[in-house]
């Protein structure tokens, strides 16, 4: 009786000799990297091959993983709080722009995301991810840039999702007053500081703690948005009328000083590009869920395609509700929330407050969310000594198994953040938003363009994967798509362009990348060498070369059996 041994064994073999005669993250004797997501048959052994131990409890659910992604998105929240940017364009920038930007976003970011994290799944994500494919002259800078912004673009995306839930408390409180309250800039700021404070305590909580908060999440949004889509319509078949489907669909308004098609670019482009964001919480995430390799990837692209969706349905009834003749004043009420002007106007009083006191309710937890992914994010660049304090920020909070330190980091940066809104008539609080898209953004694109480029021999793809052209294809459109949101952030609302108009994002964004700079080349230049392995020899070799041993020897065994 004779025994086969499949090319797929063959091939497992030579890769395990492979393996044992070149280096991982954690050594810089050699320039090679094998990270392979298809050997090892362990979560922790495929961390042990990225370079890490696992330190975090790996409690998380698919679920748990998706939920974290919508739940910052808080899509209703969102929507609430940009509805007056996409309706500078009419109902067909609020409809189309909408639905244009959300299937860019989905294949051109989140899809090749996606296959990154299939790939390589670590809380690093981006600056792991650029120090990988990069070339090794350049590989270390580039990495703690990409990890430097991202941090700070996540702590842009705590200011703007908190200050926007301040706004909407102030709103209520407004309307609460009957217009007889005067909404200032330090009574939001105040508000917003307690909130960031709130959110703090709940990213605090053990992992499992934290999947609960999401699925919690996931249920105060769907009932949210059923409840709008109910509400709405109701109050304005008995007090208003419903606009036909060429108004919703067809009626174009610029309302701002530029031409017709960059204003559709401009404010239809941007709600979703910001609600539509964060899902790299996903990727900040992996040490603690479950079968990263797919639940990370699904968790990523399950939530794009969910806002995308169902967001599209939202600004639909938006624009059937709206008073055709009357948008102007929509946009610009004084209460600051576009919505709750429109829902005061069928409904009154009490059900805009109620109604916007479960929007808040919901953004809160949008907030939490985002404090959650930005914790560890921020723990994992301090782990590889990226960051100021890192000895200090590193420590995992051995009772709970939370980057308790790193929590209270990110909620101290988002308060100082935050100082920003108290400058000028707005303009630095819109900074914000436009950090929290294009400082991402910028980290999202260097992993994208090193991995098709220098870096595609580096790449072994996971069990998430397009194929080579496919994936080529969502890359290099999704970098076009990030480039086109980066001059519309950047770009001024108003002209004349002078001091009170213009747009500050470009030099918060400048600004960022000058102070990581100065800070890498004169501090760290010297201590951050990119990603530093916690492993021991023994642990990498009990985690990754007997894991994988051990694999292979089964698949060998599987093998022979089949051919008796």
């Amino acid at each position: 009786m004779s025994t086969t041994v499949s090319p797929k064994s063959t091939n497992a073999r030579q890769g395990l000799n492979n393996m044992q005669s070149i280096t991982s993250v954690r050594s810089r004797e050699t320039n090679l990297f094998h990270i392979n997501p298809n050997e090892g048959n362990t979560e922790e052994g495929l961390l042990a091959q990225i370079g890490y131990k696992q330190e975090l409890q790996r409690t998380m659910s698919g679920l748990g993983c998706f939920g974290i992604a919508y739940s910052i998105m808080g899509l209703l929240p969102s929507i609430v709080t940009l509805m007056g940017t996409g309706l500078t364009a009419g109902p067909v920038g609020l409809v189309w722009g909408w639905f244009f930007s959300s299937l860019l976003i989905l294949f051109g970011i989140g899809w090749p995301m996606a296959e990154l994290a299939s790939a390589v799944p670590s809380s690093g994500g981006m600056y792991l991810w650029t120090y990988i494919y990069a070339p090794e002259s350049m590989r270390a800078a580039l990495s703690y840039m990409v990890g430097f912004v991202n941090s700070f673009a996540l702590c842009g995306s705590v200011c703007s999702i908190t200050y926007g839930l301040a706004v909407q408390i102030m709103s209520c409180v407004y309307i609460a007053y009957d217009g007889n309250y005067n909404i200032t800039t330090g009574a939001t700021y105040g508000v917003f500081v307690g909130c960031i404070v709130l959110q703090l305590f709940c990213s605090c909580l053990t992992s499992r703690g934290i999947s609960n908060l999401q699925t919690t999440s996931i249920v105060c949004n769907n009932v949210l948005i059923v409840i709008f889509f109910i509400l709405l319509p109701v109050g304005t078949a008995k007090h208003g009328k419903f606009n036909d489907a060429k108004f919703i669909f067809g009626d174009f308004e610029n309302l701002s000083p530029w031409s017709d098609g960059w204003a559709f670019l401009q404010y239809g482009f941007l709600p979703a590009a910001w609600t539509i964001g964060a899902f790299d919480s996903c990727v900040h995430m992996a040490e603690e869920v479950k079968n990263p390799v797919k639940n990370v990837p699904y968790g990523i692209v399950g939530s794009i395609a969910a806002c995308g969706i169902v967001g599209t349905l939202v600004c639909i009834v938006i624009a059937a509700c709206l008073p055709a003749d009357d948008i102007d004043s929509i946009i610009n009420t004084d209460s600051g929330q576009p919505l709750t002007q429109m829902i005061f106007n069928v409904l009154g009083k009490k059900w805009a407050i109620a109604f916007m006191s479960l929007v808040a309710f919901c953004q809160f937890l949008m907030g939490a969310s985002v404090m959650v992914a930005i914790s560890r994010q921020i723990w994992a660049f301090a782990r590889d000594d990226g960051l100021p304090l890192s000895r200090v920020i590193k420590k995992v909070n051995e009772r709970i198994n939370v980057p308790v330190y790193a929590t209270i980091a990110s909620g101290i940066v988002s308060i100082v953040v935050g100082l920003l809104t108290l400058i000028g008539d707005g303009q630095a609080s819109n900074a914000l938003f436009a950090l929290s898209v294009i400082g991402s953004y910028v980290a999202y694109s260097a992993p994208q363009i090193l991995r098709m480029t220098v870096g595609k021999d580096k790449f072994t793809p996971g069990p998430f994967y397009a194929g080579l052209i496919k994936s080529n294809i969502l890359n290099v459109m999704g970098v076009c798509y990030m480039a086109l949101v980066f001059v519309l952030f950047c770009w001024p609302d108003s002209t004349p362009i002078d001091k009170d108009t213009m747009n500050y994002s470009v030099l918060l964004v400048l600004g960022t990348y000058l102070i990581a700079g100065i800070y890498y080349w004169v501090y760290k230049k010297r201590d951050y060498q990119g990603p530093k392995s916690n492993l021991t020899d023994a642990e990498y070799e009990e985690l990754v070369i007997e894991g994988v041993e051990n694999n292979h020897i089964d698949s060998i065994m599987e093998d022979a059996k089949a051919s008796m």
